[in-house]
């Protein structure tokens, strides 16, 4: 019978450490603006649940908040597309 502990130092190599790596943490960064105008939209969605959003102030800040994640996602993609190279 094989032991499994002796092929364990194989299959993991290098231990996880549980942090992110800096790669992950310039991802999150350039991120961060999506990331804020979804929690601002979610903010306001819950704000929203024990009411109906009659108010006019309501619907302003949701769709505020929408057109908020909409432009983060364009800045986002249009600087993806930027440092991708061109396909010919």
């Amino acid at each position: 019978m094989k032991s499994i502990a002796a092929l364990q130092a194989v299959v993991t190599a290098t231990p996880f450490d549980g942090e992110p790596s800096d790669a992950e943490l310039d991802a999150i960064e350039q991120e961060m603006p999506l990331i804020l105008a979804e929690v601002e939209l979610l903010d306001a969605r819950i704000a929203v649940l024990d009411r109906t959003p009659v108010t006019l102030d309501d619907a302003r800040r949701i769709r505020r908040a929408h057109r908020r994640v909409l432009a983060a996602r364009t800045a986002l993609a249009n600087q993806a597309a930027a440092v991708a190279p061109e396909v010919a």
